[in-house]
Order: C-alpha cells, then sequence, then structure tokens
C-alpha cells in the first residue's frame, strides 16, 4: 500500500462512517478497486486496515461530543460518590446506561459471529446487494423521515429518554450492520427515529453508540495488528497507516458536522439514491469489464 493508497481509504472511510451509506462496504470496493487485495493474505491485511482506520473516525466524534463524553463520565463517578452530582445527573446517566444496552448486543453478537460474517460476506457481491436493499429500504422510509424533522418540535425524546428495552433494541439492530454493506449508522439512526427521537437526536445517538462500538472493534483489530507485527510491512510501513489515520479524522469530523444539519432538515432519500446508483455503476461496470475484482 502506497502513501496515495492511504490517504485515498483514510477520506472514504471518515466521510462514510457516519453517513448512512456503509464505510465498510465503500473501503471493501476502493481497496478492490485500487488492487490492493491480490492475495488472501494482502487482502487480509487490507481488511484490518480497513476496520483498523476507523479509530480516527472515533476520535474525531469524540471530539465533536466531548462535552456530552465529559457529562456521562462525571454522572457515573458521582454515582459511586466519587464526586459531586450535577443538575444533568439523572440525564445524563441514563443517556450513559442506554448507549451501554445498545452496545452490548453489538458486542457479544460481534465477537461471536464477527470472524464468520467477514470470511464470508466481505466480498463485492455481498456489499453490492446490500447497498442496493439499503437504498431501496432508505428510499421508501424518506417521506417518514422528513416528516419527523418536520414535527421534530413537538417531541422531546432524545438518547437519554429511552426504555431499556428500546436501547435494547436499538443494539439488536446495530447488529444487522454486521453483514458489509449494510450500514451502522443506517440501522442504528432508523431504530433511534422508530422510538420517537427526531432525525437530529437519532444522529447523535446514533454517533456515541459508534464510540464504544467501532472503539471496540478497532482496539481488538489493533490489538491482532501488533501481535502479528508483518502486516505493518505488508500495509507500507506505519507512514501509509498514519495518513489513512489523519484523513479520516478530518473527513469524519466534516461529515459528522454536515450530516447533522442536513438530517435536521429530513434529507434521507439522497443517501438511498446514492446507495442504488454506485450498486448500479459497479454492476454495470463488472459487466462492461470496466472494472475488475
Amino acid at each position: 500500500m502506497t502513501p496515495f493508497d492511504a490517504l485515498i481509504l483514510g477520506i472514504v472511510e471518515g466521510i462514510t462512517e457516519y453517513l448512512p451509506v456503509s464505510s465498510t462496504g465503500h473501503l471493501i470496493l476502493v481497496s478492490r478497486w485500487l488492487g490492493l487485495a491480490g492475495s488472501e493474505e494482502a487482502r487480509k491485511s487490507i481488511d484490518t486496515f480497513n476496520i483498523v482506520v476507523q479509530g480516527a473516525a472515533v476520535l474525531a466524534v469524540l471530539g465533536l461530543y466531548r462535552f456530552d463524553v465529559l457529562r456521562m463520565i462525571r454522572a457515573m463517578l458521582a454515582s459511586v460518590r466519587l464526586r459531586r452530582e450535577s443538575e444533568t445527573h439523572r440525564r445524563d446517566l441514563r443517556l450513559a446506561r442506554n448507549l451501554f444496552l445498545s452496545f452490548l448486543p453489538a458486542a457479544i453478537i460481534g465477537k461471536t459471529l464477527g470472524d464468520w460474517f467477514e470470511a464470508r460476506f466481505f466480498a463485492p457481491g455481498p456489499v453490492i446487494t446490500a447497498l442496493a436493499l439499503g437504498g431501496v429500504v432508505m428510499i421508501a422510509l424518506a417521506p417518514w423521515v422528513r416528516a419527523r424533522a418536520r414535527n421534530a418540535s413537538e417531541t422531546g425524546r432524545d438518547g437519554s429518554s429511552l426504555t431499556i428495552p428500546a436501547a435494547l433494541g436499538i443494539g439488536l439492530m446495530q447488529c444487522l450492520a454486521l453483514f458489509p454493506g449494510t450500514s451502522r449508522s443506517m440501522v442504528t439512526i432508523l431504530g433511534s427515529l422508530a422510538t420517537g427521537m427526531a432525525p437530529r437526536e437519532a444522529a447523535k445517538y446514533s454517533f456515541l453508540l459508534a464510540l464504544p462500538t467501532l472503539g471496540a472493534a478497532c482496539a481488538y483489530k489493533s490489538l491482532g495488528l501488533i501481535k502479528t507485527g508483518g502486516m505493518i510491512e505488508q500495509l507500507g510501513g506505519w507512514m501509509p497507516m498514519t495518513i489513512g489515520l489523519i484523513a479520516a479524522f478530518i473527513s469524519a469530523a466534516l461529515s459528522v458536522y454536515w450530516l447533522v444539519g442536513y438530517l435536521g432538515r429530513g434529507g434521507f432519500a439522497l443517501f438511498g439514491w446514492w446507495r442504488v446508483s454506485l450498486a448500479a455503476v459497479v454492476c454495470l461496470g463488472l459487466y462492461q469489464g470496466w472494472v475488475h475484482f
């Protein structure tokens, strides 16, 4: 992998991680298109790089929502009498509880079935199928999302107002993203909307839920990368990895900032049309011989 390849993959990861278009699906397609998976060993290395570079996207959200995270940490410390309770103590504690409950199914199911899904479905065919089907779902639900955005002032629901079953339900929906091309962001936003949240709050809950979910996946993959050692050399050394992480961090921060405003206005169909169009273009390219995987 060259530094230019890492730059491209980092930008793609950052832009698509929090958009409901599937960052994993895009990274699989782009890495194959760049010819970075010629052998089984190289393919595993690139797939690992694609996971590790998500760490930069996690840091971008952590920076943007640092005050929410700090309030949750303070609330948890106050609950064990290590500091005084704030005015928002109960709300912050409920939000932390709900995020943990939503993370739990992914932690259990992902650890159990993650490698199985990766071995069988991390390939262009399943990704194209999931992109197209997800796009159709998003286009069909776009009028509903617009209506929720127009009525946003009528509900005060946010991540702290979720019931325990609702938080677990969002977590179970998040597990659908084990299938590449589905989009973790898409299913968690839809799950949050189904609980009564407005689109802006649904997006925020999805971003906060990404912190433990993607952070754990990144740490797990990074540990394996460090232990094997040789994979770093296969990726071209630390320079491409560093470039990819920086590119992902900057592009993810910009993507999140834009998405909150766009979803707040009820925008949703755009992502569905992008998914369907991308799947169609890739299929046409394969048929015509323009694209080779």
